[in-house]
């Protein structure tokens, strides 16, 4: 640890070590207890800019935490940013003072990053919304929960930072259920399970996510069977936990992927290995869908402030329902 930096400044969180605590990683330690929803990246990056001490001395971020040791977190403001507002056309499901639920397309990223600054769902929302959330990162003005560039459906935004955590403490609590269409490829051996294995990056692309990858975390995902074709399953899907690409690792991970998927296999290296006959119309239904076959159809919520369970559901966008209804004509 390095000299003390001043942090009289900032808003402040304190924790004293318990026993049960010592030997934890700093970060670990601070995620575990704080009640201001830090992210575990946000806490990292508080380390790192010198903003967390453990009795009085700035942290680094290796330090493992001692029986006694108090610690102080300064917590910075909201990042000064350069989001710019455009008037995107948006799916406005719901809206009322307290948040909004939004039908996100396909294509569409949800919020600004490298190669992406301009044409997200954040940029729409800051033109039609006067007041979002600022709870989590700079660029990140209202959301809640992501949605993957290439998967469909709906998302929760929350218009004032007490809604904002509120809501994130219902999906901690698996209290916001969200449900997804998934076409997968091949077809499962049970037809209602759950998949129960940890998510982290994955160690030879750092784009990519896989089961016990690094930093894993856990992941669990819920899946039920819809309809059955000749080489694909429709599958009704919960989410129970909220990883980078959870599903899609998933369900590649079982040998099924995500129809579409470019990612995690779901084109044409699975394709290569079905039954000769079924290639013509496996071919025919990926030059109808360039994505993933993902939609978040719908989310089932009780309301943070009023408590009323909103239930909540989005059609099948029109490229997945073209690939359905081929299906429904040819492939069973």
């Amino acid at each position: 640890m390095s000299e003390s930096s001043d942090l009289d400044s900032l808003p402040k969180i304190t924790f004293t070590v318990g026993e049960t605590d010592k030997g934890m990683r700093l970060d670990q330690f601070i995620a575990n207890h704080n009640k201001e929803e830090l992210t575990r990246s946000k806490i990292q990056r508080l380390i790192s800019a010198g903003l967390v001490q453990v009795n009085k001395v700035v942290a680094i971020k290796k330090y493992k935490v001692c029986e006694g040791d108090e610690i102080v977190v300064a917590v910075q403001p909201p990042e000064v940013t350069n989001l710019v507002a455009e008037d995107i056309p948006l799916d406005i499901i719901y809206e009322d003072e307290h948040l909004a639920v939004v039908n996100k397309p396909a294509g569409m990223v949800t919020h600004p990053g490298v190669g992406n600054f301009t044409g997200t769902l954040v940029n729409g929302l800051l033109y039609h919304f006067k007041n979002l959330s600022t709870v989590g990162e700079g660029d990140r003005p209202g959301i809640v929960h992501r949605l993957d560039k290439d998967t469909s459906g709906l998302l929760l935004v929350a218009r004032n930072d007490a809604v904002h955590l509120k809501l994130q403490g219902a999906i901690r609590l698996r209290m916001v259920k969200r449900t997804y269409l998934a076409l997968v490829c091949g077809h499962l051996k049970e037809e209602t399970g759950i998949i129960d294995l940890p998510i982290g990056r994955s160690r030879s692309d750092r784009k990519k996510m896989r089961v016990n990858g690094l930093e894993r975390r856990e992941a669990v995902t819920e899946y039920s069977l819809i309809d059955r074709y000749r080489s694909y399953d429709l599958l009704k899907v919960n989410l129970q936990t909220g990883r980078t690409h959870q599903i899609r690792v998933h369900l590649s991970h079982l040998g099924h992927p995500a129809f579409g998927d470019p990612t995690y296999g779901g084109r044409e290296s699975w394709h290569k290995g079905i039954f000769g006959p079924e290639r013509p119309l496996g071919n025919k239904l990926l030059s109808m869908l360039s994505r993933q076959a993902l939609h978040a159809y719908q989310l089932e919520f009780p309301h943070p402030e009023t408590r009323e369970l909103i239930t909540l559901e989005a059609p099948i966008p029109d490229d997945f329902q073209a690939v359905l209804d081929l299906l429904d004509k040819e492939g069973r």
